[in-house]
């Protein structure tokens, strides 16, 4: 990433992606003068501890990752809750604590209730009794273990007007001064409008985009986009030079942070199609 994602020292990158390292606050690979790209620890370290808990992030944070992304949903009663799916099933124990509710959308749920669910056995037995974290407890565990996010709102649509409560929250946190603007926060989605509404409402934050939009879009989304953030699959070279091609409402070349890479890549294999960095 840029110099506002450097990261500290890493031994290794993700298990399945031991060349994909950092060193010194540059992005290099563990081969020397190899440039790799950055890693962010998607939904924290998921391949450790269940996805989108502090677990994750404490999981994440001893690995030396830096950078954290995660999924934001609003509950019943107004309360931003840190989950991917928009159902509880896969990841609590919602379905056997609330078995007549189904399918056990986040939505439908107060933020009472959601604290009630455990969040971690399905992961493995040391995790039980691990928690759906809200997005302040989420926002602490950051700032204590000096972490940077790349928030998506999830399914933005389903919830209106999440991104200004989102942003309201990130600053009620102190998340909105200038050393986290600069160095320790992105907003991104896959809802075009909302990253625009994100960018109207709170120019300084860094937004992304998540997709592969044509290269017809870019020069528009440009405007209140800094990041173009699409799965490994669609990523080509020339639509990565198309986007590099372009500056984001910050002034800097637009960035592309891919996501489902796949275990198998290697650094070599990910910068040569482009790509700054991976979300994994």
């Amino acid at each position: 990433m840029t110099a506002a994602m450097a990261s500290v020292a890493l031994a290794s990158g993700p298990e399945g992606h031991p060349e994909l390292a950092t060193r010194g606050g540059t992005l290099v690979g563990i081969r020397a003068g190899h440039q790799a790209p950055f890693v962010i620890a998607h939904r924290g370290a998921s391949r450790y501890a269940p996805e989108n808990t502090l677990a994750a992030v404490d999981a994440a944070h001893r690995r030396g990752l830096v950078w954290v992304e995660n999924d934001v949903q609003r509950t019943k009663d107004g309360r931003l809750v840190v989950i991917h799916d928009t159902t509880l099933n896969r990841t609590t124990n919602a379905a056997k604590v609330f078995p007549g509710r189904a399918p056990w959308r986040v939505g439908d749920f107060t933020a009472s209730e959601i604290a009630r669910l455990d969040a971690g056995s399905w992961f493995g037995k040391q995790f039980a009794g691990e928690r759906v974290p809200t997005l302040a407890d989420y926002l602490r565990r950051l700032d204590r273990n000096g972490q940077g996010l790349l928030l998506e709102l999830k399914v933005p649509e389903e919830y209106p007007g999440i991104e200004a409560q989102a942003l309201r929250e990130l600053r009620e946190l102190g998340w909105l001064d200038r050393a986290h603007i600069r160095h320790r926060l992105v907003v991104q989605s896959f809802c075009v409008r909302c990253v625009k509404r994100v960018h109207r409402l709170m120019p300084k934050v860094r937004t992304g985009i998540l997709g592969a939009p044509p290269v017809s879009k870019l020069r528009r989304y440009a405007r209140f986009a800094d990041q173009i953030n699409p799965r490994m699959a669609e990523v080509s070279s020339q639509w990565a030079r198309a986007v590099h091609r372009l500056r984001g409402p910050h002034g800097r070349r637009l960035e592309i942070y891919a996501w489902d890479v796949g275990a198998k890549a290697s650094a070599r294999s990910v910068q040569g199609r482009g790509v700054e960095g991976v979300i994994d």
